[in-house]
Parts: C-alpha cells; structure tokens; sequence
C-alpha cells in the first residue's frame, strides 16, 4: 500500500525536519513511536500524521492531552483542517461529535474508556499522547502510564515528549509494554535560541560568541561577568541573592514598563515575562495602565475591542464588572496582559488568541502557561530564577528553565528565539550560563495503584493478571534498573568491611564486641535523650489541649512567639495534635502548631471574646489587641521561660552496667585503641549504609505489587472486595475517579449523602475536590449548618478511619478533606450570585470556576455510581446540582 506521506506533508507551508519524517515513517510502518524534542520543535506533526492516518484507513485515531485547555485547542485545530463531521472533544464537562473517527480528549477520559470497556474503543488504530511527559506529574501522572499499559495491543501509540535525558530508557519500557517502539529524540530548535542577560539598562548577550545550538557554560561573556562584580562591589549592594538566581521581591530590578520599552526597542516583541505569582501578573498590567505606554496602533485597538466585545457577549454586565473586565480590556487595547489559573477561562483564552493574533505585545504569565499552550513569542524574560513551590522558594531546574524559555521564537516568523533574564543582586553569570547549558533532566514515574484502579483491574482481570499489569508499570522498570546498580554498591560495600574488619583486629580480644558494647552505651544514652524529649512533647500537648477560648497565653516559639489570646482551641485536626488559633498583641491571627509549643504552656488570664468579633476585618483585629494588651498590663502578665528538663544518665542502671563492661573488657587496655576504635566506628557506619542498601533492594524488586496487595488488604477490610469478586460496594468505587476515591465511596455506602438537598450535596462533596494552594493562618473556612454541616462532619470521621486503616497497611492515599470550597458551594448552588460569593470567600474568579468544574466531575461520577439506589435521593440530588452549578461564568467557560 502506497504511502499517504506524500500528500500529508503538502499541507505544511514549511518542510518537515528529519525528525519529522522518521516519526511518519515509523507510523508507516505500523510501530509505535516515541518522539522527544524541544518546545516548538514541531512533534505534534507526528501526532497529527496519525489523525492523517486514520482517517485515510477508516480507523479512529484519539488525540489525548493533559489539560482541557489543551484539548479544546487541539479540537479547534483539527476541525480547521478535517472538518468538524470528523473530530470530536471529550473532556468531561464537554462531549461533542464523541462519535467521530477522530476524538480529542484529555487522557483521564480515556483512562476511564478503558476501564468501562466502552464500545468507542471498537475500530480504534491510533492514540496519541501529547505532553508524554507529563507522567511524572505526581498527582496525575499514573493516568499516563494505566493507558499506555491497557490499551489493546493492535493500537499504535505515538507518545509526544519534551526532550528528556532518558528518552532512551523510557522507549525501551514503551517496547516493553508496546512492541516495536521507533525511539526519535532531536535537541535541535528550528529557530535558534540566544541567552541574554538584561542589567544596567543593556541587553548583554550570556554566552561569548557561542553558536546558541552549543550553550557553552565555560564561555561566559567577560564583559557580563565584570558587570556583576562591579554591581556587587558598588556601595550598599549587599548580596541577597541564592544560587544562580537571585533575590526575592522586586529588589533591583527595573519596571516592566522599562523592560518592555526596551524590548520593544531592540525589535524583540511580543514577549512573555514569566512572574512566578498571580498578583505579580496583574501588579505588571497595573503598571501599564498607570504609564502612558501604548503598545498598539488604533486599527489593532479597534479589532481587539471587537474580538473582546465577540467574545465576552454572553458574560452579563453585572458579571464582567466583579470580574474586572474592564481593566482587562484596558490593558489589552494597550497590547498587554496577565494570563494565570486565577482568571476566568474565557479571559485567558482571549489573551491567547489575541497573542496569536499579534495584537497582544506583552504577556505576564505564571509558569502554567508553559504548558503545551501554543503561545509563542519572540523573546521571553524570566524576571526571577527562583520560585515558591507553595511550600519553599525553590532555584528553577533546567528543564523548567528549558520549558520556560522554550516559548521563544516562532516557526515561521522569526529566524531566532531570545531568553532573556534580569539582572538583580546576586546573579551568578556563570550559574546561570550552567542552567541555560544543562541538557539533563530526567523523566521519573510517579505510579502507584490506586483504590479505584484495583477494584478496576480485580474486577476485569482478577489479582494475578492485575498484579502483572502493574509489574509491567514504567515505575518497576525504572525500579528494577536501579537494583542492579544498588547491588553493584552492596558488593563494594562488602569487600570494604572486610577490609574495616581487618583494621580493627586487636591482639588483646575480640574488638567487635568491644565496640559493640561502645554502641550500645551511645545509643542508651540517645534513648535516654529521646524519652526526655518525647515526655516535654506530651506535656506540651496536653496543656495546649486544655487550652480555653479567652485564655491569654505567651507563645514560647516560633514566628508568633509573644502574648497572644486564644480565639479557637482547635482541637479536632486529626494527628498533628491541637492546632489553636490565636490572635496575637501584633494584630495577627494565626493558627499555631505543636512546633510553636516546644514546652508546656499554661493561660495567664482570661479576657471575653466579643461574639461581634470578625478575625478578617482590620478594625477587629485591632480593637480586640488593644484590649489583650490592656488586660495582660493590668494582670501583670509577663513572658514565662521555658523549664529546662534534662535526663540524669547516671541514675540508670543499663548505662552503669555498660561502663562497667567496657572497664572489664580486655581490648579496653590497649594502648591503640581510639585508632581501633575508629575503624569499628567506620565499619558500623559502612554496615548500616549496607543493611539500608539491602532493605532498599529488597523494598524495589516487586514494589508495584507489594503495594498492590496493601490496597487490597484495605479494599477486603472495607468489603469492597472479596476474594477475586467485586463487592456492590466495590462497583460503585470502579466509578469514582476522585483523588479520595475511598471516602467518597464510603459517604455513599454509610449514606451521609442521604436525603441532601442539591446544595447540601455539593457543599458536602466540595471537601473531596478542592485542595488549599497554600496553607496559611486564616481562620477556619465558613460552612453551613443543618444537613450539609452533619454531612461534613460525617466525612471527616469516614476520613480519620480510613486514614487509620491505611496506616495499618503503610499506606497513605488519602489526604485530609478541606473545607476551604463548601461555603462557596452551597452559596453557588443555592443561587446566589457570582459577585457575594467571590466577596464572600476571597476566591479569584478562575480558582472559582475551576474548583466548580472539578465538583462537576466528581457529582457526575456520584450520581453514576449512585444509579439502583433510589431510595437515598442520592443520584437524582447529585444530578440537580450540577445543573445549578453550571450557570453563569462555570456555564459559559464549558469550553475549558
């Protein structure tokens, strides 16, 4: 059969690269391919020769993606160039012409296609996975490999990664699992990329004359490097920076303003500068609304304002004024804008087509626009290379770097890409010349089995074929691959404590036992330590756990060490212990932990909490302050210090028989002694590393089933499963896909959601969803009472037992529900609207819209799994609710 490349490849205005070619070739050929090349190298022409294919052999093809986002865009794609007859979308909340030989959808959809055994998989001879890559991702990444190993054998598989160190390596699992598996790595960039740093006003070029194909990290530009150093010399520069990046805040840096008039001087726009923080992004847009800058001409204000107007028709008034809508399109008329998860969808997908488009200059982005969005540009600007991963600031990694930067230069339009980072203190040119040339950045599976993927797999398959599945996980293999250099070590290890052994030989007795008694002396006397500890610990605890709202205390440590009252003794929060919430003489309200109470602490004094009193309002805060400070003047209240509390070893009868011991012990008179007994002291410490090593060994070599079984032993304790049989129970869990897919299987089965109405039920089910961004000190969320209140309350009980039965078997799938979500819901659903309950919990419009959308998802999975349960009201509940969620801003971004 004639190869239909000919005529694909007529439809690129450009010619395909090499790479390119190979990867339609292998298609030709029926094998499955892997193809890893940088952003914007042009991979996904593979993926869209196999559309081509399918097509062409009256087969399906899908097109999965990590994120709706893309999907939708991928759709759109694909419809301009086959005709919308023959592409569909489905990404949970949209499902459009799911019928069609081709489908995009996100590959959880797939996933679950899989599982059901769906007749749509009938005829199907391609599936493409965009953003391969993406199974590292440790939240969602084990979507990836569960349709990589279940997919039928007669589908050809074209996997489409960012370039990868081990590309190899994860090729050779795909042949595995597979069969024939063409691997095509390419770490060329059509248009080149050049580093530059921008300080002092000036753009200099990273590298010193280096071809940007090559990035050299030992020919920095001289003349850069003495920039630095004068920087750092001159006059109150201090160095605040870390690592190859940098300081924190805006410290030395110029406006954005500034940086983007540069920019546009040296002809290196659009570009998009990457904040890492939401707020930074729209403080960029604010800038340029107070600057007189113009980035646009008046017949492109004009077609931006009727594309915006176009798109934002269906958004009502009342709602485009909370959204703020209309510094939005101010910035956009002047060719600027942010583009972060917090703003509505619809406005982000407007940024995008506009920039697409060429009328937007400017973009301020949060890294999640790295993505596989296809917004490039000419320069990107990294204002920082250093980022807050919700827990620390953190330097960026060469391959984020690499993603990041990647965005610059577009095919077709450019002859080269520009990166271009800012200068602040403590930049280290050279570091940084070493992260822009680092070309490792491996990829790591984060698969484990799931209580939904086991009730699956029993349920189709039975254990031993289930647990076979899993042996032939990407996690395993890379397992085993690493026991055979953990055994190389053990070797090592082995012929080198003989050597230790022979070094510690003493001619007056046996000095192992010697040694042995030394040990067992240190380490008495570390228990001794650790009891002490462990006593102060509980005595801390239980005088916080009888802490009272009013009581005044003086927090001994931490950042809000000092006089504080207690406004909540916060003592239902599960195994951390009592986590008091206070307000403090400083005005601030935080919620403390145990790390705040190193000792014991007790109240001294009382003062009544105004029932008035809003621990978000400022005035509150003071007014209640003032009145602590007032209180613990008059009472005399004043910082109590710590009591120092400490082991006597000499009082302990094991210690004194130890030394005793060691007196008597023949070696104990050797004149060389200290020197044998620092070759015991090696050899113990090479023998621990070796007995760790052994238990990693073993711990690697059938880790996938092992974990396997635990979640089995759970699933039978619970009754989900019995024996190889799936329970009632057990099929109603096969429907949940929701990260705490057991708690909300159990709700069901002990029937918290009973009898909820509609908004109940969402307020409820919000707890399984949403998940915090951050912990921080705010006050407890706000819930509703009644039937919703009852139903949390029930959940958060199902939560500490099945959290208790999991640590019975080692494991920990389930975190902890948050409440952060259920005042917004039941809000939402009970019809309220969008401006009192954005004002109401201090959510942005696009975190709103999101969390919405994923309660969708998982009412739609309760309602599935509820079908045959009439009497409960459940499903019908479950149904309704959806319907009165999708409104307004959720119902009108469906597309993303």
């Amino acid at each position: 059969m004639a190869s239909p490349f000919p005529q694909f490849s007529a439809l690129y205005p450009f010619g395909l690269d090499e790479f390119q070619v190979q990867g339609c070739a292998a298609l030709d050929e029926g094998h499955g391919v892997l193809v890893a090349a940088p952003t914007g190298a042009g991979k996904t022409v593979v993926g869209e020769y196999a559309v081509f294919l399918a097509l062409e052999r009256g087969r399906k093809c899908f097109y999965t993606t990590p994120i709706k986002a893309l999907s939708n865009q991928k759709y759109a794609d694909l419809v301009r160039r086959h005709g919308a007859a023959n592409v569909g979308l489905l990404t949970g909340d949209n499902s459009i012409n799911g019928d069609a030989p081709v489908v995009v959808m996100t590959t959880e959809v797939l996933r679950n296609m899989l599982y059901a055994g769906s007749s749509a998989l009938d005829g199907l001879g391609f599936v493409v996975m965009d953003e391969v890559h993406y199974l590292a991702d440790r939240f969602r990444g084990a979507v990836w490999e569960e349709v990589i190993i279940h997919l039928p054998e007669s589908v050809q598989l074209v996997s489409l990664s960012a370039t990868v160190s081990n590309a190899e390596e994860f090729g050779e699992w795909l042949e595995t699992v597979r069969g024939q598996t063409t691997i095509i790595v390419s770490e060329h960039r059509p248009v080149p990329l050049w580093q530059h740093v921008l300080a002092g006003g000036r753009i200099f070029d990273l590298y010193n004359g280096v071809d940007p194909e090559t990035p050299d990290a030992a020919r920095v530009n001289p003349e850069l490097v003495r920039f630095c150093r004068m920087e750092e010399r001159a006059p109150g520069s201090g160095r605040r920076g870390r690592s190859a990046g940098v300081g924190r805040g805006r410290s030395g840096l110029p406006s954005r303003v500034d940086v983007v008039e540069r920019l546009d001087a040296e002809g290196l726009l659009p570009a998009i500068t990457f904040i890492f923080s939401r707020a930074g992004c729209e403080g960029a847009v604010q800038q340029f609304l107070r600057s007189n800058i113009r980035l646009l001409g008046q017949d492109e204000r004009l077609r931006v304002r009727a594309h915006v107007t176009a798109r934002t028709a269906d958004i009502p008034r009342e709602d485009l004024n909370v959204l703020g809508f209309h510094d939005f399109l101010d910035g956009l008329e002047r060719g600027v804008a942010a583009h972060h998860a917090g703003m509505l969808p619809t406005f982000k997908e407007i940024v995008e087509e506009l920039f697409v488009q060429g009328l937007v200059k400017a973009v301020f982005a949060t890294e999640t626009l790295a993505l596989g969005i296809n917004m490039p540009a000419r320069s990107v600007v990294l204002e920082s290379l250093v980022k807050w991963n919700g827990e620390a600031h953190v330097d960026v990694t060469p391959g984020e770097y690499t993603q990041l930067t990647g965005r610059a230069g577009r095919r077709g339009i450019d002859i080269e890409g520009h990166a271009v980072v800012l200068y602040r203190p403590g930049l280290d040119p050279r570091a940084l010349a070493g992260l822009a040339s680092t070309r490792t950045y491996p990829l790591r599976s984060s698969f484990k089995p799931s209580y939904n993927m086991a009730v699956n797999l029993v349920g189709q398959v039975g254990t031993a074929r289930a647990r076979a599945l899993l042996e032939s996980s990407f996690a395993q293999f890379q397992a085993d691959r690493a026991v055979v250099g953990l055994t190389r070590q053990l070797r090592r290890n082995t012929e080198a404590l003989a050597g230790y052994k022979e070094s510690m030989t003493c001619h007056l007795g046996d000095f192992e036992e010697y040694a042995g008694l030394r040990r067992a002396l240190s380490d008495r006397e570390a228990e001794l330590s650790r009891q002490n500890s462990a006593s102060r610990r509980a005595a801390a605890a239980s005088a916080v756990e009888a802490l009272k709202v009013g009581d005044i205390i003086t927090v001994p440590a931490g950042r809000r060490s000092g006089l504080a009252v207690v406004l909540d003794p916060g003592l239902d929060t599960g195994k951390e212990g009592p986590r008091p919430l206070v307000l403090t003489a400083e005005r601030q309200v935080a919620r403390l932990s145990m790390l705040d109470f190193p000792v014991a602490v007790e109240p001294q004094g009382w003062m009544r909490i105004p029932k008035s009193f809003n621990p978000k309002s400022p005035q509150s805060r003071r007014d209640l302050a003032s009145a602590l400070r007032t209180k613990a003047g008059a009472e005399g209240v004043k910082p109590t210090r710590p009591r120092r509390q400490r082991a006597d070893a000499a009082d302990d009868a094991e210690i004194s028989r130890l030394r005793a011991a060691l007196r008597r012990h023949p070696c104990h008179g050797c004149e060389d002694r200290e020197n044998h007994a620092r070759w015991a002291e090696r050899y113990w410490r090479l023998q621990r590393e070796t007995d760790q090593l052994e238990r990693r060994v073993r711990g690697r070599t059938n880790s996938i089933a092992r974990t396997f079984d635990r979640v089995c032993s759970v699933l039978t304790v619970l009754g989900y499963l019995d024996g190889e049989r799936v329970t009632d129970p057990g099929r109603r869990l096969a429907r949940i896909y929701s990260e705490l897919d057991l708690v909300a299987a159990e709700c069901l089965r002990e029937g918290v959601w009973d009898g909820l109405g509609p908004a109940d039920l969402a307020c409820a089910a919000s707890l399984l969803v949403y998940e915090a961004r951050i912990s921080d000190d705010a006050p407890p969320p706000r819930v509703p009472k009644g039937p919703a209140r009852e139903a949390i309350e029930r959940t958060m009980r199902i939560w500490l037992d099945t959290h208790s039965i999991e640590g019975d078997y080692d494991l920990d799938f389930q975190r902890e529900p948050d409440t952060g979500f259920a005042w917004a819901a039941y809000r939402w659903a009970s019809g309220h609207r969008l401006e009192d309950v954005l004002d109401e919990v201090g959510l942005p419009a696009g975190d709103f819209v999101r969390w919405c959308k994923q309660l969708i998802d998982l009412l739609g999975q309760i309602a599935d799994a509820a079908a045959g349960d009439q009497a409960s009201g459940v499903r019908e509940s479950a149904r309704s609710a959806v319907g009165l969620i999708r409104r307004g801003v959720v119902a009108y971004t469906s597309m993303t």
